[in-house]
């Protein structure tokens, strides 16, 4: 039973048209989240769609279940599912489609204030961005700005792909609940103060293959859920087919016993998560030979034909994409989170490239060894070609998709396309060899307070990096309320001049030195040999 002090504050907040209520009627539930001090007010673990439990269990995402009972919205929903989690990890759980809520205290249901949603990262294999909080973005816009995090479907849950999947379920249902979502914010979030015809949807990492995914899906079919796109890091892995991606679902079947039944995807929806968790790990690509590993990353999205109906970079360079204003970028050394810090010779990067891209020709991997020569930075224990599988997968991956995908929309749309480098170096991760390593422009954006993971140090008030946090937050949040990020920046901070494709200028971010560049020769020289390839290696 609620507490009759409760039930008045309610009634109150209910009444007050003042301000956005602490309060929420969503119709199938109410929520009471929390006004805080800081002048923002916050609702965490609120349901945005059913629980994806029995036979929900691979099938796109369900309207959520009706609560006549009051939640009190003061505590995140559990992360999804991860590969290679623990069964028994108390922050996870398969019932994990929650999202948060960060609007200011004095806004009200008039107030139509742009809209950020965020989605998290985690190579489609985990949720690694969980629970950033909407606090530091908001009071950096002055408080003209809602933000919006959720949870999304991810490994074997999200992106399970076979014949018995596409016949009686449903594929990519990470992307489809990250869509539920962005329809659940056109649904409420003017009750929070938002404007559903202001949306920005960005994210890093996987997050930002999830931004390409939305931008591309259907054949680039414009649902008007969003009308501005960011996207961090933003990931290119191989895009495999439903058929291709067969020996994922027969592997998971047999690990289970359930390839001894008549109707395995039945008896892969009856087995408890507990034992899914204990055989959720990836395995090689097929036909590597003995001395492959599994991929980085082994579930992700797969070309069904419906929601990914091509290769992202194939559908960016025929036009086939959502025409928003788009910021795209990377960090200058993505990849050194990634390579193996025991690869010491070509062979051994080699494979490595190979166990993550399996199609790539030995011309292919001839060529890859001539662009990245040794790079002859050696760190306590090491390999001697760390340096160098990372430089090769961070361009792979990460930071030539990204100055691809600005060249197309600098192409074909008017609205406004920009493209940086991050660059700021934190002298611990300079001193360890991962100098400015994938996702670290994030705890700038949001704060390092605000986000989950542990930021740098030199982020910190006082910190040698400080100044950092509102030049980015004044970028990002400029482009979340006007569509631009020069509108709002930060007092001082250089104009970011929009991307030209044939001339390559972007903003390079370093503290104190922020400026724009133009992309080096070489470095232009290698994307270009790596766009002209990515269908091949199916990116």
């Amino acid at each position: 039973m609620v507490h009759l002090s409760l039930l008045l504050l309610v009634s109150a907040a209910a009444k007050s048209a003042l301000a956005v209520s602490p309060y929420v009627d969503l119709g199938y539930s109410q929520y009471l989240g929390t006004a805080q001090s800081n002048g923002i007010t916050s609702w965490w673990g609120m349901r945005f769609a059913a629980p994806p439990l029995g036979n929900l269990r691979f099938r796109s995402p369900q309207e959520p279940v009706y609560n006549e009972t009051l939640q009190i919205a003061n505590t995140h929903g559990l992360l999804c599912l991860a590969t290679g989690g623990s069964p028994t990890d108390p922050t996870t759980s398969e019932d994990c489609l929650f999202a948060d809520v960060y609007a200011p205290s004095n806004a009200t249901a008039e107030s139509k204030l742009p809209v950020f949603i965020w989605i998290q990262g985690g190579g489609f294999n985990a949720n690694s961005n969980g629970n950033y909080r909407g606090d530091g973005m908001i009071l950096a816009s002055g408080m003209n700005m809602v933000v919006v995090t959720f949870n999304y479907r991810v490994s074997l849950y999200g992106f399970l792909a076979s014949q018995e999947v596409v016949a009686n379920g449903n594929t990519n249902v990470g992307l489809l609940d990250q869509r539920f979502l962005m329809q659940w914010v056109q649904k409420y979030i003017a009750a929070f103060g938002g404007d559903p015809g202001h949306v920005t949807i960005g994210g890093c990492s996987a997050g930002g293959a999830s931004i390409t995914f939305q931008l591309t899906a259907y054949g680039g079919r414009d649902d008007g859920l969003f009308h501005a796109a960011a996207a961090e890091s933003a990931s290119v892995f191989t895009i495999l087919t439903v058929e291709q991606s067969q020996y994922q679902y027969d592997a998971l079947v047999a690990r289970v016993g359930c390839n001894t039944t008549a109707d395995t995807l039945a008896c892969l929806r009856e087995v408890n998560a507990t034992t899914l968790q204990a055989n959720n790990y990836n395995i090689p690509y097929p036909g590597l030979g003995p001395n492959a590993s599994a991929p980085l990353f082994m579930y992700d999205a797969v070309i069904d034909g419906d929601f990914v109906q091509d290769f992202s970079q194939r559908q960016f360079a025929e036009g086939n994409f959502v025409k928003v204003p788009a910021i795209y970028g990377d960090d200058t050394n993505g990849g050194t989170d990634f390579a193996p810090q025991s690869t010491a010779n070509y062979s051994q990067m080699d494979q490595f490239l190979i166990d993550n891209y399996p199609t790539m020709t030995p011309d292919q991997i001839t060529a890859f060894n001539y662009m990245y020569p040794e790079d002859m930075e050696f760190f306590n224990g090491t390999g001697a070609f760390w340096r160098t599988a990372s430089n090769a997968y961070g361009e792979l991956a990460y930071l030539c998709p990204g100055m691809f995908v600005s060249t197309a929309y600098a192409t074909y749309s008017t609205l406004g396309s920009w493209n940086y480098r991050y660059n700021v170096e934190d002298p611990t991760q300079m001193a360890e060899g991962y100098g400015v390593p994938h996702t670290v422009e994030t705890a700038a954006i949001w704060g390092p307070q605000y986000v989950s993971s542990t930021p740098p140090a030199s982020y910190w008030p006082n910190g040698t990096n400080a100044g950092i946090v509102p030049v980015m937050q004044g970028y990002w949040t400029s482009f979340i309320r006007s569509y631009s990020p020069n509108t709002y920046r930060a007092p001082g901070s250089a104009v970011w001049q929009e991307w030209v494709p044939t001339t390559q200028n972007r903003i390079m971010v370093m503290t104190n030195a922020t400026a724009m560049e133009t992309v080096d020769i070489n470095e232009q020289a290698r994307c270009a040999y790596i766009t002209a390839n990515s269908v091949y290696w199916e990116q």
